[in-house]
């Protein structure tokens, strides 16, 4: 009886982690309507959550699709973070040539216009937070399988093994990542 409430108490909080984000997503964007207009704000908001998917390396933003899309159609998150990236992108791509002004909103999407418009060396800040928000969404995949098919030997030696090498890059993508972030100078933009 003891395992079985140990086995839901992480999917409730994931789903209030799901919840949370979403509720943030929201209040942003109605702060922003209201601060500017419903279509600035939502294009603001839209930047925002395209900044945190191409620009941190975990699936925090992708995760408001991973998670629903895992739980009600089966798809793997990594599947479903490849859509994400390819929307944010398309996104930012759209805003750029079409309404670049937009990106003067707030101080997340001026940040991440620099970063777009700075192929070097700021493109690493995208291309490690794509190695980083691929590597949590394998590592996530793998754990929601062994956590759904009840598989208590996920400690195999020599999977073990992998699992601490994709650690260990993870943690040298982070520490990259965030050499590259303070190098943006976002002190100066405040």
């Amino acid at each position: 009886m003891t395992d079985t409430k140990t086995k839901q108490k992480p999917g409730r909080q994931v789903l209030l982690k799901f919840a949370l984000l979403l509720a943030l997503l929201v209040g942003y964007f109605i702060y922003l309507s209201l601060k500017f207009d419903i279509a600035t704000g939502g294009i603001a908001a839209a930047l925002t959550w395209s900044f945190f998917v191409l620009c941190t390396p975990v699936a925090d933003a992708g995760f408001l699709l991973d998670f629903p899309l895992r739980l009600l159609f089966g798809i793997r998150m990594v599947r479903a973070e490849m859509a994400v990236w390819t929307i944010a992108i398309t996104l930012n791509i759209a805003t750029l040539l079409l309404a670049p002004d937009y990106y003067q909103t707030t101080l997340i999407t001026r940040v991440f216009h620099q970063i777009l418009l700075t192929p070097w060396p700021y493109w690493g800040v995208i291309a490690l937070s794509a190695v980083g928000t691929f590597l949590s969404v394998r590592f996530g995949d793998e754990l929601m399988d062994i956590l759904h098919h009840r598989d208590r030997s996920f400690f195999h030696a020599h999977h073990f093994k992998y699992e601490l090498v994709l650690v260990a890059f993870f943690v040298m993508v982070i520490f990259g990542y965030y050499e590259l972030i303070a190098s943006l100078g976002i002190e100066e933009l405040l």
